[in-house]
């Protein structure tokens, strides 16, 4: 299919700038996402990774400006074509949502209405944007399963979610997101809740989508290995690392990276201990005032009780740790 614009391979879709997305709850303020800036060029792949309440999701909510009260972007440009995201009212973001941009959630049995047929479900999204008959519509909804590799297309559009495998649901979602050929296509934990199988097919699939510009939302640093062109490593809602995937992978600069690489099981560790970060993510309410890997770092300084700065360590790789020459707060 053919993207709704020609983009150029230079041509920056999103860029984001400093953005701060904070939850004010009664016990205090969570600073979600704390700093983070990044672009994304046409027809390349970002991944976002991180543990559980890095801040990645919080990063697609805010860019699909779905953040739910208490929920809120505190400061920050978040640039769509040079449109800022964060500034249009909500009117203009629906006219944008499931056109331009498209979010595909982890679990399709929350994007998916169960009690409305999985075709009429991809129909609206594509009625609600584009001045067609519904029988075209149902014939577009036919080809965009045939696209993502559901079998028997012409059955699968009369069926109800619960008749579907999970791998089956999360390829309809995925054709719902492509029905308007969006300009940026963000997957957020696409394949978790997926066998290892089912993932690898959706992945591919994925991969397959050559004209579109993707934002990957995971947890699995393997899947950023095959999946992304670049990658930004999340804790703490802040920026570890940020750079090229083979630089960043091959070659990590942040302890809090390498350590997310050595607890990739392999075949040549079988009947050995699973490597593991020792400790656990701190409360997003008692983060440590300098870089909030700190407490479980190997290599922990006193200095590093004071945020470092991001220092570029090679062309377009960007470490935000005190070991790197040159780091100030």
């Amino acid at each position: 299919m053919e993207p709704a614009a020609a983009q150029t391979s230079d041509e920056v879709v999103l860029s984001v700038r400093d953005l701060q997305t904070w939850f004010d709850t009664p016990a205090g303020t969570v600073r979600a996402v704390d700093g983070l800036s990044f672009d994304i060029r046409a027809r390349r792949t970002l991944g976002i990774v991180g543990e559980s309440g890095s801040g990645k999701s919080v990063t697609s909510l805010s860019v699909m400006r779905l953040l739910d009260p208490p929920g809120r972007i505190a400061g920050g440009e978040i640039l769509f074509r040079g449109q800022d995201l964060a500034t249009l009212s909500e009117a203009e973001m629906c006219r944008l949502r499931g056109q331009a941009l498209c979010l595909v959630f982890q679990d399709p049995m929350t994007a998916l209405n169960p009690v409305y047929r999985v075709g009429r479900q991809v129909s609206e999204a594509i009625l609600a944007h584009t001045d067609i008959s519904a029988r075209a519509a149902r014939k577009r909804v036919i080809e965009l399963f045939r696209m993502v590799g559901i079998p028997d297309p012409e059955r699968r559009v009369d069926e109800f979610p619960h008749n579907l495998s999970g791998g089956m649901r999360q390829r309809v979602t995925i054709a719902m997101a492509m029905a308007n050929r969006p300009d940026l296509l963000i997957l957020d934990e696409p394949t978790t809740a997926l066998d290892v199988t089912i993932q690898a097919q959706i992945l591919d699939l994925v991969k397959g989508l050559t004209d579109t510009t993707v934002l990957l939302i995971t947890h699995d640093i393997g899947v950023v290995q095959e999946m992304c062109d670049e990658v930004i490593v999340m804790y703490g809602g802040r920026v570890m690392e940020h750079g090229p995937v083979r630089a960043v992978t091959g070659a990590p600069r942040h302890p809090y990276t390498a350590g997310l690489l050595a607890s990739i099981p392999s075949a040549a560790q079988r009947g050995q201990r699973l490597n593991a970060i020792a400790g656990s993510v701190p409360s997003p309410l008692a983060m440590p005032p300098g870089c909030p890997f700190a407490p479980r770092c190997p290599r922990a300084m006193p200095v590093c009780e004071t945020r470092p700065a991001a220092v570029e360590v090679a062309p377009g790789h960007r470490v935000a740790c005190w070991l790197e020459e040159g780091a100030q707060a």
